[in-house]
């Protein structure tokens, strides 16, 4: 039954109340009825008694139907002082006289041998019976006595009264006890209901008080009204809330470092089950791979990353039970990742049984690949001369020394190529100490006018050599550059002396500044455009990469070290700029460099160096 407590105790209580007077009723009742009864019996032996002493004489004579009115006037008389019917009986059961039956129809009485009174009288000396009379229509209370000597008696007296007088009193009685014990059962409903509620009440104020708890409202307290059971649940439930505060309180701060160090770290973190199901991941991994977090929790780590190694990587370590570990490269983005896949305690479904780390090596990928390529080119690039002023060196001594215009000839080409060796040392030596941080720069105003005349004043011989046209378009009125005026003249040198290089014959060169745009700082933009043979669009990227070159054959031809556009891309990103390479329609290149004015100089940019590339 899905009955409040409440009501379940009333109706308990008034069953057992209803039941207990019921018990009650019927015992009283039953008590009550047979005191009248011994009460009758009592009022019937009496008058049994005094018919008895009355008739027995008519009952010894010789003759008794020549007394057998005398017998009858006896009885009605008898019965007129026990008030009580008398009946005479003699022991064949014949009946001799009755005081309620008329004279005339006394002679048609059955014989009354076979009365259980009668039956019980003779053979124990007094019989009782309880029924009702086919004489008289009512239900009566006999009692009979055999008259005479013991074993052969002379006659039975039998004496009855009504039981109607009894069975008034009797439901009397029953109203009376129905009223009583309808009051009883009306103060016991209204009792049962006080009690029920004075003992429920303070288990709904637990009910209530828990329901709080489980909402969230952890300062919930019961209050305690008593010392009895419930109060010592109310104590124990109290306790229980302090302690499962102070839980959750632990469990929040434990909860709240641990996500606070998830969200701080650079790695990835994905926690598995041990169904392979996403628990939990953290910002950086969401940044890794472009997922939402709550996407992919409750799911299988297969479908948040696709990657056949990743899942193999995963599987491995759930099944075995084993630290594993591995790289993966992303077929899209390209990023390279190591993975750590280290096995946590879970057993079970939604319990951590492996953390996987993800490790973004990509740079570190790429400056291998860049070292590599270094020293590649590094060694490439110093073989060619060292190799040529070896071929030179081994051709003097084996006798062109004897011929003085062969041995002029080479010299020349040995300082030469002693010349571009030193050229290359002296560059790597610029570049390293650039990225080393070991080179200060000035962080003055300089006018970008200022920075193209002193380079023009070096570059326009070899341009006008070949024939080039330059032209220079600087606002008289644009902002100041912040910088160092003799590093920013380096990178504009390197950049007009590639233009000159690369651009045929009598070509163009355009110099201009202007306010940078679509900048969130103060910018100043200074770009070069040439018309010479131009980069592909997809070299551009790499142009400013240590020794690359688009057309290895002709630069080597042109000269240079393949360091200068690496040399000016550190110059400028140490002066808080930028430097880019776009196509010039219709053919040519145009090199912008964008640099900070002098009225908004980041601070970063002016205490540390950019990382190599």
């Amino acid at each position: 039954m899905n009955l409040p407590i409440r009501w379940k105790i009333t109706l308990g209580t008034l069953s057992a109340v209803t039941l207990g007077l019921a018990v009650a009723g019927w015992l009283a009742l039953r008590s009550i009825e047979q005191l009248e009864l011994a009460r009758l019996t009592e009022t019937l032996e009496t008058g049994t008694s005094l018919a008895t002493i009355s008739l027995e004489p008519l009952l010894q004579r010789p003759n008794r139907r020549a007394t057998a009115s005398e017998l009858q006037a006896r009885a009605r008389e008898v019965s007129r002082h026990a008030h009580a019917r008398v009946t005479v009986i003699d022991p064949e059961g014949t009946v001799l006289a009755d005081s309620e039956t008329p004279d005339e129809t006394l002679s048609q009485l059955e014989n009354h041998s076979s009365r259980p009174e009668i039956v019980q009288a003779l053979a124990t000396g007094s019989g009782t019976d309880i029924r009702l009379s086919q004489t008289t229509g009512k239900r009566m209370f006999y009692l009979a006595v055999p008259v005479g000597p013991s074993g052969a008696p002379n006659g039975i007296v039998r004496l009855a009264l009504p039981m109607t007088m009894m069975e008034v009193r009797l439901l009397d009685l029953k109203e009376d006890l129905g009223i009583a014990f309808g009051v009883a059962f009306a103060v016991s409903v209204i009792l049962s209901m006080l009690l029920a509620q004075g003992l429920t009440r303070p288990l709904s104020d637990m009910v209530g008080a828990a329901r709080k708890l489980a909402d969230g409202a952890l300062g919930q307290r019961i209050p305690l009204t008593s010392r009895d059971e419930v109060g010592g649940l109310a104590e124990a439930i109290n306790q229980m809330a302090d302690q499962l505060e102070s839980k959750i309180r632990e469990v929040s701060e434990d909860r709240a470092q641990l996500l606070a160090m998830l969200a701080s770290m650079v790695e990835g973190v994905m926690v598995l089950d041990c169904n392979g199901t996403v628990l939990q991941v953290n910002p950086a991994l969401e940044r890794m791979f472009m997922v939402r977090g709550r996407e992919a929790r409750a799911r299988a780590h297969g479908e948040v990353i696709r990657h056949h190694d990743l899942n193999e990587l995963a599987k491995q370590a759930l099944e075995t039970r084993q630290n594993q570990s591995g790289e993966i490269t992303m077929a899209l983005s390209g990023r390279t990742f190591r993975v750590e896949a280290s096995v946590a305690g879970g057993q079970r479904e939604n319990e951590a049984c492996a953390v996987l780390v993800f490790h973004d090596i990509t740079a570190l990928r790429r400056l291998e690949k860049v070292r590599k390529d270094f020293v590649a080119n590094v060694s490439h690039e110093l073989r060619t001369p060292l190799t040529s002023i070896k071929g030179y060196v081994e051709a003097l001594l084996d006798g062109a020394k004897d011929d003085p215009e062969q041995t002029a000839r080479f010299l020349d080409i040995i300082l030469k190529q002693s010349d571009r060796l030193n050229l290359i040392l002296e560059d790597l030596l610029q570049l390293s100490q650039i990225e080393s941080g070991e080179v200060s720069f000035k962080r003055d105003p300089v006018h970008l006018s200022t920075v193209v005349d002193r380079t023009l004043a070096l570059i326009k011989p070899l341009a006008d050599k070949k024939g080039h046209t330059v032209t220079v378009a600087i606002p008289p009125d644009l902002p100041p550059a912040a910088g160092d005026e003799e590093q920013l003249v380096q990178v504009l040198t390197n950049l007009l002396d590639n233009a000159v290089k690369y651009t045929p014959p009598h070509g163009s060169i355009h110099i201009a500044g202007q306010p940078a745009k679509d900048s969130p700082l103060d910018m100043v933009e200074l770009s070069v455009t040439d018309t010479g043979l131009g980069i592909p669009e997809a070299d551009r990227p790499r142009v400013f990469e240590r020794f690359y070159r688009v057309d290895k054959a002709r630069s080597r031809e042109l000269g240079g070290t393949g360091l200068g556009l690496s040399i000016v891309k550190h110059i400028v990103e140490a002066h808080g700029g930028q430097i880019w390479v776009e196509g010039n329609h219709p053919v040519g290149s145009r090199f912008v460099v964008k640099l900070p004015t002098s009225k908004d100089v980041p601070i970063d940019v002016q205490l540390s160096l950019v990382s190599p590339t």
